[in-house]
Protein backbone atom coordinates (compact mmCIF):
# COMPACT_ATOMS: atom_id res chain seq x y z
CA UNK A 1 0.00 0.00 0.00
CA UNK A 2 0.86 3.44 0.78
CA UNK A 3 3.16 5.73 2.57
CA UNK A 4 4.78 9.31 1.88
CA UNK A 5 7.21 10.46 0.15
CA UNK A 6 9.58 12.79 -1.09
CA UNK A 7 12.80 11.73 -3.01
CA UNK A 8 15.63 9.40 -2.56
CA UNK A 9 18.60 11.44 -1.48
CA UNK A 10 21.02 10.02 -4.47
CA UNK A 11 23.99 10.05 -2.24
CA UNK A 12 26.88 7.87 -3.73
CA UNK A 13 27.91 4.72 -1.61
CA UNK A 14 30.13 3.45 0.44
CA UNK A 15 31.34 -0.08 -0.17
CA UNK A 16 33.45 -2.15 2.15
CA UNK A 17 36.47 -3.36 0.69
CA UNK A 18 39.07 -5.79 1.83
CA UNK A 19 40.93 -3.25 4.47
CA UNK A 20 37.72 -2.77 6.29
CA UNK A 21 37.21 -3.38 9.79
CA UNK A 22 35.74 -6.93 11.48
CA UNK A 23 33.62 -4.12 13.39
CA UNK A 24 32.87 -2.35 10.21
CA UNK A 25 31.79 -5.78 8.81
CA UNK A 26 29.83 -6.92 11.41
CA UNK A 27 28.29 -3.53 11.59
CA UNK A 28 26.88 -3.66 7.95
CA UNK A 29 25.65 -7.58 8.60
CA UNK A 30 24.10 -6.01 11.41
CA UNK A 31 22.20 -3.11 9.75
CA UNK A 32 21.41 -5.29 6.77
CA UNK A 33 19.21 -7.23 8.65
CA UNK A 34 18.12 -4.60 10.60
CA UNK A 35 16.96 -2.94 7.52
CA UNK A 36 15.51 -6.13 6.13
CA UNK A 37 13.14 -6.19 8.84
CA UNK A 38 11.33 -2.57 8.17
CA UNK A 39 9.16 -3.31 5.06
CA UNK A 40 8.20 -7.13 6.55
CA UNK A 41 7.44 -5.35 9.81
CA UNK A 42 5.43 -2.31 7.86
CA UNK A 43 3.33 -5.04 5.92
CA UNK A 44 2.81 -6.85 9.37
CA UNK A 45 1.65 -3.55 11.73
CA UNK A 46 0.09 -1.55 8.22
CA UNK A 47 -2.42 -4.83 7.81
CA UNK A 48 -3.15 -5.52 11.45
CA UNK A 49 -4.06 -1.94 11.26
CA UNK A 50 -1.43 -1.19 14.45
CA UNK A 51 -1.05 2.29 13.67
CA UNK A 52 1.59 3.49 16.15
CA UNK A 53 3.90 0.74 15.27
CA UNK A 54 3.69 1.48 12.06
CA UNK A 55 4.67 5.77 12.47
CA UNK A 56 7.18 4.03 14.83
CA UNK A 57 9.74 2.62 11.81
CA UNK A 58 9.56 6.34 10.50
CA UNK A 59 11.81 9.12 12.09
CA UNK A 60 10.21 11.45 14.02
CA UNK A 61 10.54 14.10 11.51
CA UNK A 62 9.08 12.34 8.56
CA UNK A 63 7.80 14.13 6.13
CA UNK A 64 3.96 13.71 5.23
CA UNK A 65 3.19 15.15 2.28
CA UNK A 66 4.08 18.90 1.12
CA UNK A 67 2.62 20.24 4.58
CA UNK A 68 2.81 18.02 7.47
CA UNK A 69 5.90 16.51 9.63
CA UNK A 70 6.27 13.46 12.25
CA UNK A 71 4.98 10.84 13.48
CA UNK A 72 1.52 11.69 14.47
CA UNK A 73 0.79 13.23 11.00
CA UNK A 74 1.72 10.00 9.25
CA UNK A 75 0.00 7.89 11.68
CA UNK A 76 -3.11 9.96 11.34
CA UNK A 77 -2.95 9.77 7.08
CA UNK A 78 -2.96 6.80 7.73
CA UNK A 79 -5.46 5.86 9.51
CA UNK A 80 -7.60 8.04 7.33
CA UNK A 81 -6.51 5.88 4.32
CA UNK A 82 -6.70 2.37 5.88
CA UNK A 83 -10.61 3.07 6.93
CA UNK A 84 -11.88 4.69 3.77
CA UNK A 85 -10.71 2.67 0.70
CA UNK A 86 -10.15 -0.81 2.51
CA UNK A 87 -12.03 -3.41 4.54
CA UNK A 88 -8.84 -5.80 4.44
CA UNK A 89 -5.19 -5.44 3.14
CA UNK A 90 -2.60 -8.34 2.74
CA UNK A 91 1.19 -7.61 1.94
CA UNK A 92 3.50 -10.01 0.89
CA UNK A 93 7.22 -8.50 0.90
CA UNK A 94 9.64 -9.55 -2.34
CA UNK A 95 12.89 -8.66 -3.86
CA UNK A 96 14.37 -5.83 -1.29
CA UNK A 97 17.78 -4.46 -2.95
CA UNK A 98 19.77 -2.13 -0.19
CA UNK A 99 22.87 0.11 -0.55
CA UNK A 100 24.66 2.20 2.16
CA UNK A 101 25.99 5.54 1.39
CA UNK A 102 27.65 5.66 4.34
CA UNK A 103 27.08 3.68 8.01
CA UNK A 104 23.82 5.62 9.12
CA UNK A 105 22.29 6.14 5.61
CA UNK A 106 21.36 3.93 3.15
CA UNK A 107 18.39 3.37 0.24
CA UNK A 108 16.38 0.05 -1.22
CA UNK A 109 13.89 -1.00 -3.43
CA UNK A 110 11.52 -3.35 -2.19
CA UNK A 111 8.94 -5.42 -4.08
CA UNK A 112 5.51 -6.03 -2.03
CA UNK A 113 2.45 -7.95 -4.15
CA UNK A 114 -0.70 -6.88 -2.04
CA UNK A 115 -4.26 -7.93 -1.81
CA UNK A 116 -6.62 -5.58 -1.12
CA UNK A 117 -10.29 -5.92 0.31
CA UNK A 118 -13.20 -3.36 -0.72
CA UNK A 119 -17.06 -2.71 -0.13
CA UNK A 120 -17.55 -3.76 -4.14
CA UNK A 121 -14.38 -5.71 -5.08
CA UNK A 122 -11.27 -7.77 -4.30
CA UNK A 123 -8.07 -5.36 -5.60
CA UNK A 124 -4.34 -7.50 -6.44
CA UNK A 125 -1.87 -5.16 -6.89
CA UNK A 126 1.71 -5.51 -7.87
CA UNK A 127 4.44 -2.69 -6.75
CA UNK A 128 7.80 -1.66 -5.32
CA UNK A 129 8.92 0.82 -2.81
CA UNK A 130 11.85 2.95 -2.97
CA UNK A 131 13.18 3.75 0.19
CA UNK A 132 15.88 5.50 1.92
CA UNK A 133 16.92 4.71 5.23
CA UNK A 134 18.11 6.25 8.26
CA UNK A 135 20.05 5.22 11.74
CA UNK A 136 19.50 7.59 14.68
CA UNK A 137 19.98 6.14 18.47
CA UNK A 138 21.47 2.94 17.02
CA UNK A 139 18.39 2.13 15.19
CA UNK A 140 17.62 1.95 11.48
CA UNK A 141 14.11 3.76 10.54
CA UNK A 142 12.43 4.49 7.54
CA UNK A 143 13.18 8.31 6.31
CA UNK A 144 11.13 8.16 3.51
CA UNK A 145 9.17 5.35 1.43
CA UNK A 146 7.82 6.35 -2.26
CA UNK A 147 5.57 4.02 -3.81
CA UNK A 148 5.59 3.18 -7.67
CA UNK A 149 2.52 0.61 -8.71
CA UNK A 150 2.79 -1.70 -11.49
CA UNK A 151 -0.87 -2.47 -11.23
CA UNK A 152 -4.22 -2.90 -9.37
CA UNK A 153 -7.26 -4.29 -10.31
CA UNK A 154 -10.28 -6.74 -9.96
CA UNK A 155 -8.61 -10.43 -8.95
CA UNK A 156 -10.24 -11.71 -12.17
CA UNK A 157 -9.58 -9.00 -14.49
CA UNK A 158 -6.17 -8.53 -15.77
CA UNK A 159 -5.00 -5.32 -16.29
CA UNK A 160 -4.03 -5.38 -20.12
CA UNK A 161 -3.23 -2.15 -21.81
CA UNK A 162 -2.43 1.35 -20.50
CA UNK A 163 -3.46 2.60 -17.51
CA UNK A 164 -3.34 -0.21 -14.93
CA UNK A 165 -4.32 1.17 -11.64
CA UNK A 166 -7.72 0.49 -11.82
CA UNK A 167 -9.58 1.04 -8.75
CA UNK A 168 -13.33 0.40 -8.18
CA UNK A 169 -14.85 4.01 -9.05
CA UNK A 170 -11.22 5.26 -10.40
CA UNK A 171 -10.57 6.63 -13.79
CA UNK A 172 -7.70 4.17 -14.69
CA UNK A 173 -4.01 5.58 -14.54
CA UNK A 174 -0.46 4.86 -14.19
CA UNK A 175 1.69 4.40 -11.34
CA UNK A 176 5.09 5.01 -12.02
CA UNK A 177 6.40 1.86 -12.05
CA UNK A 178 7.88 1.82 -14.74
CA UNK A 179 8.66 5.30 -15.16
CA UNK A 180 11.45 5.85 -12.02
CA UNK A 181 13.76 3.66 -14.29
CA UNK A 182 15.09 5.33 -17.73
CA UNK A 183 15.89 2.00 -19.01
CA UNK A 184 12.38 0.70 -19.50
CA UNK A 185 11.79 3.86 -21.73
CA UNK A 186 15.21 3.73 -23.40
CA UNK A 187 14.92 -0.54 -23.82
CA UNK A 188 11.44 0.49 -25.95
CA UNK A 189 12.85 3.23 -27.83
CA UNK A 190 15.71 1.74 -29.02
CA UNK A 191 14.25 -1.11 -30.87
CA UNK A 192 17.02 -3.94 -30.80
CA UNK A 193 20.55 -4.54 -29.08
CA UNK A 194 22.68 -1.34 -28.81
CA UNK A 195 25.26 -1.05 -31.41
CA UNK A 196 28.26 -0.02 -28.28
CA UNK A 197 30.34 -2.46 -25.51
CA UNK A 198 28.12 -3.33 -22.27
CA UNK A 199 29.24 -0.48 -19.33
CA UNK A 200 31.35 -1.43 -16.38
CA UNK A 201 29.67 -3.04 -13.66
CA UNK A 202 28.36 -0.19 -11.05
CA UNK A 203 30.11 -0.41 -7.83
CA UNK A 204 28.80 -2.14 -5.53
CA UNK A 205 27.00 -0.08 -3.66
CA UNK A 206 25.71 2.24 -6.54
CA UNK A 207 23.52 -0.53 -8.24
CA UNK A 208 20.57 1.58 -8.15
CA UNK A 209 21.74 4.97 -8.73
CA UNK A 210 23.52 3.53 -11.76
CA UNK A 211 20.12 2.01 -12.57
CA UNK A 212 18.41 5.82 -11.83
CA UNK A 213 20.94 8.09 -13.86
CA UNK A 214 19.37 11.15 -12.42
CA UNK A 215 16.37 10.72 -13.66
CA UNK A 216 13.57 12.90 -12.54
CA UNK A 217 11.11 10.83 -10.68
CA UNK A 218 7.74 10.44 -12.32
CA UNK A 219 4.14 12.44 -10.24
CA UNK A 220 2.66 9.29 -8.29
CA UNK A 221 -0.43 9.26 -7.17
CA UNK A 222 -0.63 7.74 -3.52
CA UNK A 223 -4.57 8.50 -2.81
Amino acid sequence: MWTIFTQSQGLKGVSMTAGASIEARLDRLESLEEIRQLPARYGLALDMRDMDALAGLFVEDVRVGRDRSGRRALRDWLDETMRVQFTGTSHHIGNHVIEFADPDHARGVVYSKNEHETPTDWVVMQMMYVDDYERRGGRWFFKRRLPLYWYATDLNKPPLGADKMRWPGVEPYEGGYHGFFPSWREFWERGGPPDADVVEPAPFDEFILRMRRDAAPPKIKVR
